[in-house]
């Protein structure tokens, strides 16, 4: 599809009612293959590459902005072009659970049930500070630009990082395949780098109305499934995703990282068939 004249790819599998996964930094929508391979028989999947990410065009600084209130937009875009604006089912991972979470307030309407996977809505919880590795790559620019550009260290680490399990190397030469060049990885720098800490930050109004309006989607049917040994979005998101949506169901998985569809597809794939 092409959205503000860019290649925007997505995979479309199976028909039914729809399922939009949303991926976040460093994935794309091979991450959630599992879930295509057993949702498809019954309901129709929808997974967005965003731009700049997966098989979707790779543009420079020049002719994409890559901020949050872009790839929202870009969302919804994409199912208002496939005339998509009823009984949406959205799973959310990592960003992707800001930018399917700002669309989902702005359309209440068109939501008819939330999975959330090691993601969050709003800013970090308490007084809790990004890890080390996430504020150098923000922070520091003559550090993160050759290092994530050039290197891929932000990429390459994930593989070791984000699993609990461990990931076989087919499946780590697919997870950074599309970011092979220095072009080829700007949208993973500058996801880090639109990460909003204080006002000044482009996209903390975006956050911060996503935030307040949460309130819009209490009475969705919401299930989480958690990893719990997420370097990131560690057990405090997850009560605090529980303080806002205390009716949610909620499936704790100690066996998993970040990467909870890498270390248990199975498991999260029964509970997201049992939930539905």
């Amino acid at each position: 599809m092409q959205i503000r004249g860019l290649d925007y790819h997505y995979v479309d599998e199976g028909s039914g009612d729809p399922v939009v996964m949303v991926h976040g930094n460093p994935t794309w929508s091979f991450y959630f293959r599992a879930l295509v391979k057993g949702l498809s028989p019954k309901y129709r999947c929808l997974v967005p590459d965003h731009i700049g990410c997966g098989l979707s065009e790779k543009p420079d600084e020049n002719r994409y902005d890559f901020r949050l209130k872009s790839r929202v937009e870009d969302l919804e875009m994409f199912l208002d072009r496939l005339n998509l604006k009823e009984n949406l089912t959205l799973i959310l991972h990592d960003w992707g659970g800001m930018i399917g979470m700002a669309y989902a307030v702005n359309h209440p309407e068109r939501i008819k049930r939330l999975v959330i996977l090691n993601t969050a809505a709003f800013f970090p919880p308490g007084k809790k500070k990004l890890p080390i590795r996430l504020r150098i790559a923000r922070n520091i620019r003559a550090i993160a630009r050759p290092a994530i550009l050039h290197l891929n260290l932000f990429a390459l680490a994930a593989l070791y990082m984000a699993s609990a399990q461990g990931l076989e190397s087919t499946v780590k030469q697919a997870l950074i395949a599309p970011y092979s060049t220095p072009r080829n990885r700007l949208a993973i720098l500058k996801f880090v780098q639109d990460i909003p800490l204080t006002s000044s930050d482009m996209s903390y109004s975006v956050v911060e109305h996503t935030q307040q309006h949460l309130f819009r989607l209490k009475d969705k049917p919401m299930m989480i499934c958690w990893g719990m040994k997420d370097f990131v979005f560690d057990k405090d998101f997850l009560l605090e995703w529980q303080k806002r949506f205390p009716d949610a169901k909620v499936h704790r998985f100690a066996k998993a990282g970040h990467y909870i569809l890498e270390d248990q597809p199975e498991n999260v794939l029964e509970c997201i068939n049992n939930f539905f």
